[in-house]
C-alpha cells in the first residue's frame, strides 16, 4: 500500500512538472485577442482604441525614409595635408638642378604641386561611387573642421598630371617637363572617412520618426463587416504591438499567471482523469505516464520556439508527430486525446486560434485513423499524404467560406502544409530512438522479430526443429485467439515464436526433437530430469538477452509455464516413492505467472498444442475433453490470477481451440489404390 501511494505521487509530481514546464512556456505579454488580414471584412465586433497608443510606420516606409534621409547626408572626407609635404619634398630631392633651364622647370613644378596639393586630390574610383550614388557635393574635414565642397573642384591623380602639363610656360619643353616623371609624385590626399560617415547616418537615421501619428483612448477604429484597408490595417498592427509590449505588471501579471496556470492545470486535469479512469495500466507506468507528457510539453515547446524566435509559420510544426508516436506505442483513443490537449494549449499562442483548431483537430483525427496498425514504413508516407490533404481541403473551404474568392487565396500557406508532411518522415526515426530510450516496442519491429529466415530463427529451426515447428504451431492459435478477443496478435504471434527458444541448448531432452525411441531423461533420476526440463526457461531467457530481444518478448519466455509443475517427472516420482516426502519446488517452474492477455494467451496454447500431439485419438470428444481439462487445471492452479483477461473470455479461447485443432486434425478420406491388372 505504501509503495501505492508512493507511485501514485510520482506520477502526480509528473503532471505538476508538466504544468509548471507549459505555464513557463507561455507568452507573459498581453496576447492581442483579435484575428484580421489586409483586404479582408473585420469579422469581430466594433473596435475601439482601449488606450492612447501610437501609430506606427511599416517597415517598409520606414525603410523608404531611412534611405531617402541617408541619400541627402554628404559623404565625410578627410583632408591629408602630409602627403602633400611628404611627395613635395620627394620630388625636391629627386630633382637636381644643373642648369638654369632645370631649375626653372623644377620651380614650375614644385609650385604646381603645392598648389594641387592645396586644393586636394581625390581618388578616381571615389569620384565614380559619389557620381553613381548621385552625389555633387561632400563634407571635406580639414584640421578638424568639416565643410562643404563641389566634386568637381578638385583634382584626381589624372586631372593633376594634365593640370600641370596643360599650364605650363610656352617656352616649357613637353617632353622635357614629362621627363621629371610626375606621376611618381602624385597621389591622394583626401580619403573617405567611413567612420564619420556612417556615424553621421545613424544619427539622423535616430531623428526619424517611429510613428506617423496618435490614436486617442475610445477613439473609433473599424466596425464588424468593414474591409480592413491599408490605414486600418496600420492602425491595427500599432495596436497589435503596443499590447504585446506592455509586459503586464503589478495586479495584471499575477491574474495573467493565475489565468495560464488555471488553464494548463484543468486540460492537464482532464488527462489525468483519463488515464486514470480509462487507461489505468497506461498510468501505472512511470515511463509511460512521463513519455505522454514528455511529448505535450515538447510539442508546446517547439511551438514556442517557433512563434517566438523565427519567423515561420505554425503550420510548418508536424503537430500529427505527437498522435502518431503514441499511437504507435499504445492506442488510438490516448493518441487523440494527447493530441487535443497538445493543440488546445498551442491554440492559446497563435494569432488564429479557431483555424488552427479547425485544421489541426481534423488532422488528428486523420492521422489516428490511418494507423489503426503500423506495421510497415510506407504507411508513413501514406499519412504525411493524407495530413496533407488534410490541411489543404479544409483550408480552402475555411477561405471560400470567409473571403468567397479564390484570387484572395493564400498559396505559400500550401508550402508550409507540404513542408509538415516532409517532416512528419522523420518520425520512422523518432520511433527508434524512443523505443530504445523507454523500452517501447512498436509493431515494425515485431514485424521484424516475426521474420522466421532471421539468423536467430534460422538456428532455432536447424538446432531444434521439432521444437520449431511447435512454436509455430503455437504462434498460429493464439494469433487467431488474440485477434478474436481484442488482444495484440503481432505481439502473442512474435512471444509465441520465441518461447521455447531456450530448447536449443538441450533439443534431444525434449521429446519433439527426439528420433527413434532414444530419450537422454529416461536415464536420469526425476529429479534432475525435471531440472533440466525447468531450465529451458532460464536458458532461453539468456539466449534472448544476448540477442537484444524486447523485454516484452522475454516475458513470453519466462511466463509461458507459469508456476506449474513438470507432471510426467513429478508423477513418476510419486508414483516410485509415495512415502517420500518430496520438495514440489524441484518440480516446479519458477514463473512468474502470466501478467498480461497476451502473455495468458501464449500459456493456453502452448499447453493445449503440446497435449495435442501426445493424443491417440483425435475425435471431437476427445479434443474438447482435451482443452477443457487443460485450462480449466491452468485456472486452477491461478495461473492467471494476475492477467486481465476474464472467463467469458477464457470461455471464447476454448471455443476457438477446439474448433482450430478440429480443423488441423480432421479425419482424410482414404485415396484409392490403382489395382493391377492380371
Amino acid at each position: 500500500m505504501k509503495n501505492s501511494k508512493w507511485s501514485y505521487a510520482v506520477k502526480v509530481g509528473l503532471f505538476v512538472a508538466a504544468i509548471v514546464l507549459i505555464v513557463k512556456l507561455f507568452p507573459r505579454e498581453d496576447k492581442f485577442k483579435y484575428y484580421y488580414q489586409l483586404g479582408k471584412p473585420w469579422q469581430n465586433e466594433l473596435l475601439t482604441a482601449p488606450f492612447d497608443f501610437p501609430i506606427y510606420k511599416e517597415d517598409v516606409q520606414l525603410k523608404r525614409e531611412q534611405d531617402s534621409v541617408q541619400r541627402r547626408i554628404l559623404q565625410y572626407f578627410e583632408f591629408n595635408s602630409e602627403i602633400g609635404n611628404a611627395q613635395i619634398e620627394k620630388f625636391d630631392n629627386n630633382s637636381l638642378a644643373n642648369s638654369d633651364a632645370a631649375e626653372a622647370y623644377k620651380k614650375y613644378i614644385t609650385a604646381q604641386l603645392r598648389h594641387i596639393y592645396e586644393v586636394g586630390i581625390i581618388s578616381s574610383s571615389d569620384v565614380e561611387k559619389l557620381k553613381v550614388e548621385n552625389y555633387a557635393r561632400i563634407n571635406l574635414v580639414r584640421n578638424h573642421v568639416s565643410s562643404e565642397i563641389n566634386i568637381e573642384s578638385l583634382f584626381t591623380v589624372k586631372s593633376a598630371y594634365n593640370f600641370i602639363i596643360e599650364n605650363a610656360p610656352f617656352d616649357f619643353d613637353i617632353q622635357t617637363l614629362k621627363s621629371y616623371n610626375l606621376n611618381n609624385y602624385l597621389t591622394e590626399n583626401i580619403i573617405f572617412n567611413k567612420k564619420m560617415t556612417t556615424h553621421a547616418m545613424q544619427e539622423v537615421v535616430k531623428n526619424i520618426s517611429l510613428t506617423s501619428g496618435i490614436v486617442q483612448a475610445s477613439q473609433f477604429i473599424i466596425g464588424k463587416g468593414e474591409i480592413v484597408s491599408d490605414e486600418v490595417f496600420q492602425k491595427l498592427n500599432s495596436l497589435k504591438r503596443e499590447t504585446e509590449s506592455r509586459v503586464s505588471v503589478g495586479t495584471k501579471q499575477t491574474m495573467l499567471l493565475v489565468g495560464q496556470i488555471l488553464l494548463v492545470s484543468c486540460l492537464m486535469f482532464l488527462l489525468f482523469l483519463y488515464l486514470v479512469l480509462f487507461r489505468p495500466q497506461t498510468f501505472v507506468s512511470f515511463r509511460y505516464v512521463f513519455f505522454i507528457l514528455m511529448m505535450i510539453v515538447l510539442m508546446v515547446g517547439l511551438a514556442t520556439v517557433t512563434l517566438k524566435y523565427t519567423s515561420f509559420s505554425i503550420y510548418i510544426v508536424p503537430f500529427a508527430i505527437l498522435p502518431i508516436l503514441v499511437r504507435v506505442f499504445f492506442d488510438s483513443r490516448t493518441a487523440f486525446f494527447a493530441h487535443v490537449i497538445t493543440v488546445l494549449l498551442v491554440a492559446f499562442m497563435v494569432p488564429n486560434p479557431f483555424l488552427f483548431l479547425l485544421l489541426q483537430i481534423p488532422v488528428g483525427m486523420a492521422t489516428v485513423s490511418s494507423l489503426k496498425d503500423f506495421t510497415q514504413r510506407s504507411q508513413l508516407v501514406q499519412v504525411a499524404g493524407l495530413l496533407v490533404l488534410t490541411y489543404s481541403v479544409i483550408f480552402i473551404s475555411y477561405s471560400f467560406i470567409t473571403d468567397g474568392d479564390i484570387a484572395k487565396l493564400n498559396w505559400r500557406v500550401f508550402f508550409y502544409f507540404i513542408l509538415n508532411g516532409f517532416l512528419l518522415l522523420f518520425a520512422y526515426g523518432i520511433i527508434y530512438i524512443f523505443e530504445k530510450m523507454f523500452g517501447f516496442l512498436s509493431n515494425v519491429t515485431l514485424i521484424e522479430l516475426s521474420n522466421i529466415n532471421s539468423p536467430l530463427m534460422m538456428k532455432f529451426s536447424e538446432e531444434a526443429p521439432g521444437t520449431f515447428q511447435h512454436s509455430l504451431q503455437v504462434a498460429n492459435l493464439a494469433t487467431e485467439v488474440a485477434t478474436k478477443i481484442n488482444a495484440n496478435p503481432l505481439l502473442v504471434r512474435v512471444g509465441a515464436l520465441y518461447h521455447d527458444i531456450g530448447k536449443m541448448q538441450n533439443p534431444m531432452c525434449f521429446i519433439e526433437n527426439q528420433t527413434g525411441k532414444i530419450n537422454p531423461l529416461l536415464d536420469l533420476e526425476y529429479d534432475q530430469a525435471a531440472k533440466i526440463i525447468i531450465q529451458h526457461v532460464a536458458d532461453g531467457v539468456k539466449i534472448a538477452e544476448k540477442n537484444n530481444l524486447p523485454v516484452q518478448i522475454i516475458d513470453f519466455i519466462r511466463t509461458h509455464h507459469a508456476q506449474s509443475k513438470t507432471k510426467y517427472f513429478y508423477n513418476l516420482f510419486k508414483n516410485k516413492y509415495p512415502d517420500k516426502e518430496i520438495d514440489e519446488s524441484v518440480f516446479t517452474y519458477p514463473g512468474p505467472k502470466p501478467l498480461t492477455r497476451e502473455t495468458a494467451i501464449l500459456m493456453m496454447a502452448d499447453a493445449v498444442e503440446a497435449t495435442s500431439r501426445s493424443l491417440s485419438d483425435y475425435s471431437e470428444k476427445t479434443i474438447d475433453k482435451m482443452v477443457e481439462t487443460i485450462i480449466d487445471g491452468q485456472i486452477a492452479e491461478g495461473s492467471f490470477k494476475n492477467a486481465p483477461i476474464t472467463f467469458q473470455q477464457i470461455e471464447i479461447i476454448k471455443q476457438l481451440f477446439k474448433q482450430k485443432l478440429k480443423n488441423i486434425y480432421h479425419t482424410r478420406v482414404k485415396y484409392p489404390e490403382l489395382e493391377e491388372k492380371v
